[in-house]
């Protein structure tokens, strides 16, 4: 038999943006609960170079340390469940998890993308060292060097024209596959000459992680010291789709400047919206969402008398005078 257990908000997902908006609705002094898997695609990143801060570098995984040990200091609730479903009634939302019920007034999901890793056999042990997803967040490690991007979209060429800032030597492989990108994208790679290989890669060769090579079919073999993959993305959306709020065509949750979704109430922060999929931006967003549910909370009181009352004898009373 399901439990339940009620909450002012829910935050659902651990990534960043959960654990921003957490901190932020916790020191509001809101009841919040923040419901989460423990697979933030952060972990991935061992060497974040990028997040305000930390000049050196932090690994992603400790940043989220770092971050739920804030949460948890100003006094959120903390469950590890992984919620299959959310249905609204009026303006209160219900969660089902493994083994409970919950039921929350608003809500703010933030659980997300899952970058799609190469079907290249041998790849997925460079994942984070020398073969990554995003060009804004690792073109800079790689310049200079040997870089191979793969895929067949108009992504991937502009993934390969972007890298031309950072290095001379950039390569398309379309591993087999028949390009997609469109005429503007085939003309700009013919204009500034970027090789092409159509046919699949054999074999990936790489040193503890470094990229070293890439084998293919007919038998020959080009250096490779970094590359970047661009099949593309699942966003983690079935929850928004199930409680009514539009998508658009990438999948992404619609929100507004408040980050609130076309359901009232419901709320959307982080890689899971059309913002950059961005660690310090998706913290960002979640400061944003923390603070308009706090604010939409706070109207709401106002509107319903809600507001917490002074028994009398409690208020402030005027000073008649000093003494000095």
């Amino acid at each position: 038999m399901s439990s339940e257990q009620a909450s002012e908000v829910i935050i659902i997902g651990g990534g960043l943006a959960g654990l921003s908006a957490a901190i932020y609705l916790g020191r509001s002094r809101r009841e919040t609960l923040l419901i989460h898997t423990n697979r933030s695609m952060a972990k991935w990143e061992a060497d974040v170079q990028n997040y305000l801060g930390f000049p050196q570098r932090i690994d992603g995984e400790d940043l989220l340390v770092r971050g739920m040990q804030q949460v948890v200091r100003f006094d959120v609730a903390v469950i590890e469940d992984d919620i299959r479903s959310l249905h609204h009634d009026g303006d209160t939302f219900w969660l089902s998890g493994a083994g409970t019920v919950y039921r929350a007034r608003r809500v703010l999901l933030a659980t997300g993308l899952t970058h799609l890793p190469s079907e290249i056999p041998g790849v997925k042990e460079c994942l984070g060292q020398s073969l990554f997803f995003c060009k804004d967040c690792d073109a800079v490690r790689v310049q200079g060097k040997k870089i191979v991007i793969l895929g067949g979209n108009n992504e991937a060429a502009d993934y390969a024209l972007a890298m031309l800032l950072f290095t001379s030597t950039v390569m398309i492989c379309t591993n087999g596959r028949t390009p997609r990108w469109d005429p503007d994208h085939a003309g700009w790679l013919e204009e500034y000459a970027v090789p092409i290989r159509h046919d699949r890669i054999r074999s990936v060769r790489h040193d503890q992680g470094q990229l070293t090579a890439f084998t293919f079919e007919q038998g020959d073999s080009v250096k490779v010291e970094g590359a970047f993959t661009t099949r593309g993305d699942v966003v983690h959306n079935d929850l928004a789709e199930s409680a009514g709020a539009k998508l658009n065509a990438d999948g992404q949750v619609i929100v507004n400047d408040c980050l609130q979704s076309t359901v009232p109430g419901l709320y959307a922060a982080g890689c899971m919206t059309p913002a950059n999929c961005q660690m310090i931006i998706a913290a960002g967003q979640g400061a944003i969402a923390g603070q308009a549910i706090n604010r939409d909370l706070f109207d709401d009181s106002l509107k319903r008398h809600a507001l917490p009352r002074f028994e009398q004898g409690e208020q402030l009373k005027p000073i008649s005078h000093l003494h000095l």
